[in-house]
């Protein structure tokens, strides 16, 4: 059951919804972001740029087709705070808003080529710990917009591996090498995979999903995340 728009109306007046990046009120109908905010969310505009620094991470190590990331993500910036609210507290209709927003710049963009949107999979037991995959969320609002299906059952995490937070770019690139398999090698056959991911950094398990999913035949991948991190 749906709460009366006048009851939701009282709801708001007595405790307003708040902006997750500076804490200011936020206007009616607004999510998550005030226009402020929006308007200064440093965004990459990478999907306007071939051979930016999100594809050259990747040079070298696997083939794509394209990649890039909707904003710069910096730690201790007051948009690190919608990653950590979305991961770890459980809102994860922020990854859903913000993979809408991301969605509607790549509509005039190559990634609207792509065949299937597959987010990063998380193992069951993480999911369990979770109760959602934030890679999905975002996944979901990316594929809304561009018309394209969400695959989240032939990708899957096979075995459980630690956070990578702190770990080192060789110890990452270890820590997920050859945990991810395919419940089947068909249904990604000829197509063009677009793997979508919340923050890139290393791009350590975007490539062990890659070089995963490139076991198909004739299958192509692009990368999309929603913070690049450079640092």
């Amino acid at each position: 059951m749906t709460i009366p728009q006048f009851i939701n109306d009282f709801i708001n007046l007595i405790f307003p919804e708040t902006c997750i990046a500076c804490g200011g009120e936020l206007p009616p109908k607004e999510k998550y972001l005030c226009p402020h905010c929006l308007l200064d969310l440093p965004k990459t505009n990478y999907h306007k740029e071939p051979e930016n620094p999100v594809e050259q991470i990747f040079w070298g190590r696997i083939p794509i087709q394209y990649a890039t990331s909707y904003f710069f993500y910096t730690k201790g910036s007051r948009y690190q705070r919608l990653i950590h609210e979305m991961k770890y507290n459980g809102k994860k209709n922020i990854g859903y808003e913000l993979g809408g927003k991301m969605g509607n710049e790549l509509k005039s963009s190559p990634f609207s080529e792509v065949d299937y949107i597959v987010p990063v999979p998380l193992h069951k037991k993480k999911l369990r710990k979770r109760g959602f995959n934030q890679s999905e969320w975002i996944g979901k609002g990316m594929a809304e917009k561009l018309n394209k299906p969400l695959s989240t059952d032939i990708l899957y995490r096979a075995e459980y591996t630690d956070s990578q937070t702190k770990k080192s770019k060789y110890e990452r690139w270890l820590n997920v090498e050859k945990v991810f398999k395919l419940k089947d090698k068909f249904t990604f056959r000829n197509k063009h995979i677009l793997l979508v991911d919340d923050i890139l950094t290393t791009g350590a398990t975007l490539e062990a999903c890659a070089n995963t999913i490139l076991e198909t035949k004739n299958t192509s991948i692009s990368i999309a995340t929603l913070g690049f991190s450079d640092k």
